[in-house]
């Protein structure tokens, strides 16, 4: 049991006297505080599963090279997780999550407004409940994919596969409405 305890000590010590300078690094590397944060959950969340951390010879090396790996692993992932990028147009500019949560006085943006929530939710209806639970918690609840793991008692991997197929999902059934709005 003292063995434990001091294991856990370590980490704590870790996450004391690197946890700024980390959180730093990856963020200097990823768009969003949230993708850093969600990377620097994951780079805690796999020293803690280390058998031995106290046999990590460089614990600094050893933390920034889990967090760079941590970096080209969402790169590689083609930003498949987020709903956002899918509204996102950086050619033009064209944010359409942010017209859509706008509040306009127009009645056609009103109108088109309704018309996308209504057919979110409906997609959203049509998940595994396991997936449309993942996807409110993380879009619309602005909880980490890390939270919900420790709140669902669940890998984070699972949860990130529950994310990733309820995104597809979405995206297939509001192409048509993306389309729509793009040549409104």
């Amino acid at each position: 049991m003292a063995e434990i305890a001091g294991e856990k000590a370590n980490i704590v010590q870790a996450i004391k006297s690197y946890g700024k300078q980390l959180f730093g690094f990856i963020r200097s590397r990823v768009p969003t505080n949230e993708d850093a944060e969600d990377i620097l959950q994951d780079v805690w969340y796999q020293l803690s599963n280390q058998s031995s951390p106290e046999e990590i010879d460089s614990v600094s090396g050893w933390l920034y090279r889990v967090a760079k790996n941590k970096i080209t692993d969402k790169y590689r992932k083609k930003k498949e997780n987020s709903l956002e990028d899918f509204f996102t147009d950086d050619d033009e500019g064209l944010n359409i999550a942010e017209i859509f949560l706008a509040d306009e006085n127009n009645p056609d943006t009103k109108e088109l407004q309704q018309l996308f929530w209504e057919t979110l939710f409906e997609a959203l209806d049509e998940l595994p409940q396991n997936q449309r639970d993942v996807f409110i918690l993380n879009e619309l609840e602005d909880k980490t994919l890390q939270q919900i793991a420790n709140m669902k008692n669940e890998n984070i991997k699972t949860i990130i596969s529950r994310k990733r197929y309820a995104v597809l999902h979405l995206r297939k059934r509001l192409e048509d409405l993306y389309n729509e709005f793009i040549n409104y």
